[in-house]
Parts: structure tokens; sequence; C-alpha cells
């Protein structure tokens, strides 16, 4: 084993929504900070495709194998680069509502309150929407929490056969709003540009690609991380350091403690509660597509989003959800792995192929909150990682769909000439597509009940911290980009503190 002759004050493991943006956070203190990638740097074209050949490619699988409740294998959907999961993200960056920060009442459960509220989170946020260049506009929608600052750039424009759909919409008396997005000169901003590139652009920050952390080791008598171990290539590497931050996402972040167990840690680190891997949530989504009598374009943003229906409906008085549009097919990389809805549409449509899906639909992602339970967890058995996950919440997720497809329906007889109302075929999102993962180290007051602290550091090992969506105690209806980067930049914050102390 080669041990790095560096000493670091920070050590950052991950440069995705929060890795990336913590580094960029902390790289003018001019504090000595390491930061290790297990992936490479990906082509900026590969965020946005050009082509259906990218369908036949599946380059945003793992290189791995993780297992289901039942024992099956699946590939899971995730990206191991620079940037992370932000580098095959929508660009969607929405701030959480400010009930979600508060107990709510499901029909099946209790979304538990967080130990901050949306005003503790609310200046991170501005400062997130600066980073990310988050173009939007505030007061379309009735549930929009309150801003200190408005968006720093103007709304994206609708596509005409959006355009067309939300003015219909706003006829039936629902509030279609200008998608949050974040955008900059070459496309989606993501963690690698908004965070990770110019962090490195410092002189007292290194980053290592190609390096996989397997193991973080404590002192003996395990309250402080003194090195974390990584292979690069075919060598194990040593890294010491003062501060130790994982950012390897919920699922990842959790194995990692799981697998650096020792002694003084014999269920895994920062385990003392038994629920670091517990709590797992990845929300409820399905994907729905709305037929065009048109060629459409095969490529545009996602730009519309509707929360009508966020918090229930005159016949249900529970949250159901979040409904936001797809953008063009060719653009929006999530259908770079042909999910299940397009098998749906052959049987359905046959003969109707990519090509024609790509440029004759409107897809609409429906969202719901899946309720924590401490049995949905990662499992570690051997070197397999098991995630034990069985969604929850099925009727509000169910009432959002039936309650979507009758108002498409009621949009279509509104313009009988714009589109097919034959069908409109659906599939839910499966277990190896991962992405809003959260919850596997919630944060809280209280040791017994928690994993990390409210500045996200474990609460029995003094020198590590977690900014990735894992310390989630709830999920929300909301994708959690946002508020992994605007909970980064909280953390950031209190860490300098630390580091100038």
């Amino acid at each position: 084993m080669i041990v790095d002759d560096q000493h670091y004050d920070v050590i950052i493991i991950g440069t995705g929504a929060g890795g990336g943006t913590l580094a960029r956070k902390l790289a003018p203190t001019g504090k000595k900070i390491l930061i290790l990638e297990r992936g490479e740097f990906l082509a900026k074209e590969s965020s946005e495709l050009e082509d259906i050949e990218v369908f036949k490619k599946e380059q945003y699988h793992a290189p791995e194998q993780w297992y289901d409740r039942n024992g099956e294998p699946f590939s899971p959907q995730t990206s191991y680069s620079v940037g992370g999961n932000t580098k095959v993200y929508s660009g969607a960056l929405l701030r959480m509502r400010d009930r979600d920060f508060e107990e709510v009442q499901h029909q099946n459960g209790i979304s538990p309150a967080w130990p901050l509220r949306y005003q503790d989170f609310e200046p991170y946020y501005s400062e997130a929407e600066q980073l990310y260049q988050v173009h939007g506009k505030a007061g379309d929608d009735p549930t929009e929490p309150p801003h200190s600052q408005d968006f720093p750039f103007p709304e994206v424009a609708h596509e005409p056969h959006v355009q067309q759909v939300c003015d219909l919409l706003s006829k039936q008396g629902l509030n279609p709003a200008y998608l949050p997005l974040g955008l900059g000169d070459q496309g989606r901003t993501d963690s690698e540009d908004s965070g990770t590139t110019p962090a490195v652009n410092h002189a007292n920050v290194t980053l290592k690609t190609g390096a996989k952390v397997v193991s973080l080791h404590t002192n003996p008598s395990g309250s402080e991380v003194k090195a974390v171990q990584a292979e690069i290539g075919d060598q194990a590497y040593l890294f010491l350091g003062h501060i130790v931050v994982l950012a390897c996402g919920a699922i990842n972040s959790a194995a990692l403690l799981l697998r650096s167990q020792n002694e003084k840690h014999p269920k895994g680190l920062a385990n003392g509660s038994d629920l670091v891997g517990r709590n797992l949530m990845k929300q409820q989504i399905t994907v729905m597509v709305q037929i065009s009598a048109s060629t459409l374009p095969g490529s545009y943003q996602r730009t519309a989003y509707i929360n009508d229906f966020y918090w229930g409906d005159e016949n249900f008085d529970y949250p159901m959800g979040h409904i936001q549009n797809g953008g063009g097919i060719l653009q929006d990389v999530i259908f770079a792995e042909s999910p299940p809805v397009f098998s749906g549409l052959a049987k359905v449509l046959p003969g109707f192929g990519l090509r024609q899906l790509a440029t004759r639909s409107i897809s609409w992602w429906l969202q719901t909150e899946d309720l924590p339970d401490p049995n949905n967890r990662v499992r570690l058995a051997g070197e397999k990682l098991h995630l034990d996950y069985e969604p929850n919440n099925f009727e509000a997720h169910d009432r959002l769909v039936y309650r979507w497809i009758d108002v498409l329906k009621a949009v279509e007889s509104a313009a009988s000439s714009a589109f097919n109302r034959s069908t409109h075929p659906r599939s839910t999102m499966p277990i190896q597509v991962v992405a809003h993962q959260c919850g596997t180290c919630r944060f809280g007051e209280d040791a017994a009940t928690s994993v990390l602290d409210i500045n996200c550091r474990t609460h029995e090992i003094d020198n590590l911290y977690l900014v990735d969506s894992s310390f989630f105690p709830s999920s929300s209806s909301i994708s959690p980009g946002l508020t992994v980067i605007a909970n980064a930049l909280r953390v950031g914050d209190h860490l300098i503190q630390r580091l100038q102390g």
C-alpha cells in the first residue's frame, strides 16, 4: 500500500451535487483539500443526447451489480464520473416547499419533521440558485415558498406545443409554472462546471479521478477518521486528513460506512443507532407519454411543472405529488436507458419506434413522496450490496396518475386536432433507477434516532461529515438536487468556521 506523503485539511469523497459544491465553497479558504472521485471526466455532449443511437449504449449504468430485496441482481442507473449524477440529471432545481420541512400526515403514515426549517435553508437556496445559474419565475405556483432573492435569470420559454398545453391547463383553473432550470453557456449546469472545476483552479485543491474509496480507518478509540483507503488502478493508497466528507450518494455513502466496520464500530462507522443504510427513499416516479398528432422537436428543455395536487385535491386530503413535463426525448438523458414506458408504447402502438416517440410525444414525470421505513435499507452481504426496498404510499401516487390522465383528456378534448387521444402509455421507474435516492443517514439532534447532527457531522465520529442526500429525514415530492446543493453550502459555512478555529 502506498501512503500519500501529504496531510490534507479536508478530504472530500465524491464530486456530485454535494461534493462538488462543497469543494467550490471551501476552495477559497486556502486550506489543503483533496477530492477523490471514482469516475473520470465525461465528454460534455454525453449529458445531452443527439441521436437515438445513444439509447443502445447503456453508458449511464454503474460497472457493478447490486441486488434487490429478493436477491436478484441488477445494474444500477447511476453515474460514476466527475459531476456524479448531475451529469445525467434534467437540470431541474426546485426548492422544497416550506411545509415539507414540517411533520406532514399522509394516508398511511407520517413524513417526519426536519430538525431545521425552511427559513434555515432559504439563504442557501438563494446562494445555490446563483451558483448554478437557475432560470425561473416565482409567483405562478401557489405552493412556492418565499424567496429572499429573485431567480438570478429569467424563465426559459416553453416550446410552442408545451405552451399550448399550459394555456389549456390554465383554462381548467390549474397553475402551470415555469420549471427552475440550471443553465449556462454549455447547456445544463452541473457540479463539474459549477463546483469541481472552479475548485481545482485553486492551487490548494487536488482532484484524483479513478480513485475508488474502499474503507475509512479510525484512530484506536474510534473517535476520528485518520485515513482514507482508495484503489487507483491496481494499487492501494492511503490518504491522511483532518476532516473527511462523504458525498458518494445516499446508497454508496451508507455502504462505505458499513464496509468500514472495526472493533470500535462493529456495525459500521457511526452506526451505534443501527440507522446507517436504513430509511432509504427514492420517491415513486411514473413517466407518462402524451401522443401528438403532429411532429414535434426531439430536443428541448423541460420547462413546466404543476403542483396543484401537491398537497391533495378535493377528493383526497393527503399529499399527492409533483408533475413536470419531460424534455425532448433526445435531450432528456434519463431516456438513454429506454425505460419500460417504451415497451408499453410498443404494445399499444405497434411500429411506433424510438424516432417516432422522440418527435411525436410530450412526456410527463409524476413524482410522489415515499415515506421513511427502517426496513427499506442498504445492506451488505459479504461484498454484495443489497437494496431491501419496497415502495409505499401507493394510493397517493395512483391518485396523482389518474388525476393527471383526466387533466390530459380535458386538454386533448379542447385541442382535438393536436393530439392522438387513443392512449397515455406510462411506466413506473424500476429498482435500477436509483434517481432521487435519499435518507440513509438522516440528520437530527438525538443520536439515538439519527446518524448525523444538524451540521451533518456524524454523532459518533468528530471529523466525519456527509453532504449528499443521505441526510434527508423525508424525501418530499420535489427533486432533491437543489436541497443537496444548498445543504452543502450550509455545511461549508460550518466547516469554514471550524477550519479557522
